[in-house]
């Protein structure tokens, strides 16, 4: 075969190929996710999401952990975590029901603040390099530091954080993220 023909048979190609195949609809996987938990129960996910509402509110136009969505996250990382890991938060968040329901009867997610803050008295005593004993004071501290880390490696959180420090540097204009 020449190199003409050769060519042309590349031509042609695309053409061909292109009436075989299906075609595909993409959608973006964090907007076509299953909003279902999949490691935790829906009573378990509610109180995760009130505590990382009561972790890290949004403030001054930053999201906070239900805007990032740190919960889901949490959902679907401690999904894939070691069962100690998994037991821990488990534990720690049907400790958290159980006395919120023993103190006010009603599931922690229905606290208002001012109630919330008194099942969460663990995590006002000072910190230690020391392990908590207290069950729920050990699952209190890794959700916390587990929920601030989920929502600064957001998407959503490092969009505005990004945004708001090159608007303030001055390289808005020049420079944009490539998407």
């Amino acid at each position: 075969m020449k190199r003409r023909g050769f060519v042309g048979a590349l031509a042609a190609l695309p053409t061909v190929a292109a009436q075989d195949f299906p075609k595909l609809e993409f959608a973006v996987p964090d907007f076509g996710a299953d909003p279902n938990p999949k490691f935790f129960s829906k009573p378990h996910l509610a109180a995760l999401k009130r505590l990382g509402d009561l972790i890290l509110p949004a403030i001054n136009g930053t999201p906070g952990a239900i805007e990032a969505r740190a919960p889901e996250f949490l959902d679907f990382l401690l999904g894939e975590s070691p069962a100690d890991r998994q037991k821990l938060y488990r534990d720690g968040l049907e400790a958290l029901n159980a006395q919120s329901r023993r103190k006010f009867a009603k599931a922690f997610a229905d606290l208002d603040a001012t109630e919330a803050d008194q099942v969460l008295a663990p995590m006002h005593k000072p910190w230690t390099y020391a392990d908590p004993v207290d069950p729920l004071a050990a699952f209190l501290r890794a959700a916390k530091a587990d929920v601030l880390t989920a929502t600064a490696n957001s998407r959503e959180w490092i969009s505005v954080v990004s945004q708001r420090n090159r608007n303030a540097s001055g390289t808005a204009i020049y420079w944009k993220p490539v998407e």
